[in-house]
């Protein structure tokens, strides 16, 4: 069976000197290598095809047969490396915590260790006859998450 490690590398040294970046590798039990990148300015079919036929020259199919599939990571699929939080920097995002709570909010800061969000609430100050509408900045260790997700939104 295929490993991850030795794809990997060829992989990341195929990106190294591009603006791409490895998202994930996964290989099933029956060799079917499915291979996320992305990049700051989205990910084009052609750079997917000349990757997939980089790792194929690389590859021998006579000692192991497989199946190879690169693609972009989704719009919508959960951020599942650092640089995708860093991409978001802006845009609206839904953060599922290990613990259950589910916030919305703007990604404000992404850094090694955490990331920070941007939340509006409704709150009522004292002595007041209506509700106001306040922003909270809420930081998040990437170890308590569940799952982030990029909101697309048809306005």
């Amino acid at each position: 069976m295929l490993s991850k490690e030795p794809i990997s590398q060829i992989v990341n040294e195929y990106l190294s000197d591009t603006e791409y970046y490895l998202v994930d590798i996964n290989i099933t039990p029956d060799n079917r290598i499915l291979i996320e990148i992305d990049s700051f300015d989205g990910v084009s079919v052609e750079f997917c095809a000349k990757l997939n036929r980089h790792i194929e020259s690389k590859l021998d199919r006579e000692v192991e047969d497989y199946e190879l599939e690169v693609s972009s990571a989704g719009l919508t699929s959960p951020f599942k490396v650092k640089k995708q939080y860093e991409k978001n920097i802006g845009n609206e995002v839904e953060v599922l915590t290990k613990d259950g709570r589910k916030l919305t909010g703007v990604l404000v800061e992404a850094d090694d260790d955490s990331f920070t969000i941007e939340i509006e609430k409704q709150v009522k100050p004292e002595g007041a006859k209506r509700k106001v509408t306040v922003t909270e900045s809420v930081t998040f260790p990437y170890k308590e998450i569940k799952t982030t997700k990029y909101i697309f939104r048809f306005k």
